[in-house]
């Protein structure tokens, strides 16, 4: 079976060896990168499933590296793995696109679960849906996300993609914040639920010239995709 291969980019030498190692053991393909300017390069040499990077680098920082791998492949998904354990951070992160956010020290077996559950999710949280429906202006393809109207066309990422797709499914009904969390981001904790937010904010964005769709916060319960 072809082992997944994962970017490991640690300017700690010795810590990035025994994660590089401990992932190896667990059947990963893994690259280790200890400096922020090889990165992107080392992107670009490989075709991988997932990256995960350092924030406090030499030369180019972690923040600067995601931005420049969501650029050339928006769909890579990126775990953070850093001390920088300031909330400001941590928003900074998921703003950019990160599929999670582990602080240091971190359970290595708590990583590998994260892993596993961003690489096996396949963005189907409920049959029946068709390839291509209709919001408001919009027609949502949700094989090749893309949200397209006469005007415009989104390219959306696999996560937006993914709670589009949940909210859809329960149109005009409410969407179970932490039923929701645990689908798509695979645990409904703190930092899990301000990334949703995150996400949240960015659909509303898409649909901001269309008043026939709102995306709505139900207060203590989930949201809601009202389509008059």
């Amino acid at each position: 079976m072809t082992k997944e291969k994962l970017l490991l980019v640690e300017d700690d030498m010795n810590f990035g060896f025994v994660l590089k190692s401990y992932l190896e053991m667990n059947d990963f393909y893994v690259t280790l990168i200890t400096d922020g300017k090889d990165a992107v390069n080392a992107f670009l040499s490989m075709e991988y499933n997932l990256c995960i990077l350092d924030v406090m680098l030499p030369n180019v920082d972690g923040f600067t590296i995601a931005k420049e791998i969501k650029r050339i492949s928006p769909s890579c998904p990126v775990i953070f793995l850093t001390a920088r354990s300031l909330k400001e951070d941590i928003m900074e992160g998921f703003r950019i696109g990160a599929d999670d956010y582990l602080t240091k020290p971190f359970e290595s077996d708590v990583l590998l679960m994260k892993i596993r559950a961003i690489l096996r999710r396949n963005f189907d949280i409920k049959p029946g849906i068709s390839d291509v429906v209709t919001i408001g202006k919009y027609k949502f393809n949700t094989k090749i996300r893309t949200l397209t109207s006469a005007d415009e066309t989104f390219r959306l990422t696999p996560r937006e993609a993914d709670l589009l797709k949940a909210l859809y499914i329960n149109k005009n009904n409410v969407l179970d914040r932490n039923e929701a969390l645990k689908k798509i981001w695979g645990d409904d904790n703190y930092f899990n639920a301000r990334s949703m937010d995150v996400y949240i904010t960015k659909l509303r964005k898409y649909f901001k010239d269309d008043d026939s769709v709102q995306i709505n916060n139900i207060h203590g319960s989930g949201f809601i995709l009202e389509i008059k």
